[in-house]
Order: C-alpha cells, then sequence, then structure tokens
C-alpha cells in the first residue's frame, strides 16, 4: 500500500520586473538538501543548479535564465518564506564603531524590490549611439550574492558585456546576442569615462532588493540605520 501524499499549499504573486503573475510552492525537504549542500561546497556551478532548479520546480516559470536578477530575489526569497518561517535572523555590523555585530529579525514579507525613480534601459551615449540593457542573469546573481570577492571595474565590464541587448548607430541595430563577447568588451573600451558612468548608473539603480533596519549599539547607545541589499543579506 503506497504511502499517503501531502497536499502542498500554492500561492501567487506578481514579478517586480513586468507585473506578470506567478504560481509557487514552498520548496521540499529534497530542494532544501540540494541548496543547503550546493551552499557549503561553495561552488558557483553547484549553487547556480540548486537556485535553478528550485525556481523552476516551485512555480510555473518555463525559463528561469531569462529572469532578470531582482526577480530571481523576489521569488526565492518568497519561496524560501513559505518554506521555513516568516523571520529571519541575521548578523548586521554597528556603523558608529564597525565591529559589534548585533542580531536583528527581519519580517521576510516586508523585503521588497525597490525601483529607482528615473532608471531606464535606454542609454543614448551620443548623438549618434544608444545601447539597449537587459539585467543580469541567473550565473551573475549567483556570482554577485555568493562569489568570491573581485575587482569591481572588471567585474562591471564583464556585466556591462552580458547585459548589453543592442547597440545601435544612425544606420544599424546590432544585436549582441549575434556578437562574440571580445567584440562587446572592445566596444566598452571605447567608451569615455562619462558614457561608461552611464552604464555604471544602469546597475547603481537597476531594482533591487532592498530593507531598511534600526539597530542600537549596545556598547555606545548608538541608533543607527543600516540598508540591507540584495538576496545574500537575508539568506539564513
Amino acid at each position: 500500500m503506497a504511502l499517503p501524499k501531502l497536499n502542498v499549499p500554492k500561492y501567487k504573486l506578481k514579478l517586480p520586473s513586468d507585473g506578470r503573475n506567478v504560481t509557487y510552492r514552498p520548496f521540499l525537504v529534497k530542494e532544501e538538501k540540494l541548496l543547503l549542500l550546493a551552499t557549503e561546497t561553495g561552488e558557483q556551478e553547484e549553487i547556480i543548479g540548486a537556485i535553478k532548479n528550485i525556481i523552476t520546480e516551485c512555480t510555473d516559470i518555463a525559463s528561469v535564465d531569462k529572469l532578470a536578477t531582482f526577480d530571481i530575489e523576489y521569488l526565492f526569497l518568497q519561496i524560501r518564506t513559505k518554506s521555513v518561517g516568516e523571520n529571519v535572523d541575521v548578523s548586521v555590523t554597528c556603523p558608529d564603531d564597525g565591529e559589534t555585530e548585533v542580531e536583528v529579525s527581519i519580517p521576510l514579507d516586508e523585503i521588497k524590490v525597490v525601483k529607482t525613480r528615473g532608471h531606464k534601459k535606454e542609454l543614448k551615449l551620443d548623438d549618434e549611439i544608444a545601447v539597449t540593457m537587459g539585467y543580469p542573469n541567473l550565473e551573475s546573481f549567483v556570482e554577485s550574492n555568493f562569489g568570491e570577492d573581485t575587482n569591481q571595474i572588471d567585474q562591471i565590464f564583464e556585466m556591462a558585456a552580458g547585459c548589453i541587448e543592442t547597440i545601435a548607430d544612425t544606420n544599424q541595430i546590432y544585436e549582441c546576442k549575434d556578437l562574440p563577447k571580445s567584440e562587446i568588451l572592445e566596444f566598452l573600451d571605447q567608451l569615455s569615462s562619462k558614457q561608461f558612468g552611464e552604464l555604471q548608473k544602469f546597475f547603481e539603480t537597476m531594482p533591487k532588493l532592498l530593507h531598511k533596519v534600526q539597530v542600537t549599539n549596545p556598547n555606545t547607545g548608538v541608533e543607527s540605520e543600516i540598508v540591507l541589499e540584495g538576496l545574500a543579506s537575508f539568506f539564513a
């Protein structure tokens, strides 16, 4: 006689990027085990595989690879909230002395994707050339949340090269998916500091998972506001 199967509840949410409705469920123990094993090894390939597997199995999204970074963060956080609890305890460092650590409990349903006013995907570099940007993909998401620290400039160059969707001049629109990455990096090398600053601004202002907490340093009595950004800040 087969053992009974448990009913798994389903929920709905809207993706921050385009408002698309998504149905999702909590992750199961077998899926959580894969994630825990992957994060313990620290291997990016395994972490990518585990996160992709959880979002694929727990939602009705057809292609996880096409999701914006902040969609992945928001989705994963919502799945985690319904799976293991409504709150997460994190350790933060008090900014007034830069060393005292304080535990804070954060209600996960209060963490939102924040959109910056004026953020845009189409960037005009000069009177003749404009680029259309896309958002970082799953691999970029894992590298920024769980990867080792790398040179920030190199990271922005690599990310920019992977996120430019089109480059347009007065005669033609070039689809970057059809171009070798080396050619796109060469294009970026030709930009002025001001033009490259426009690309940096795109990444700095793109929607992000963000939450502000108030903490009081038990040693100094100083109260401070701390801004937590990105899924790694809430990963416990």
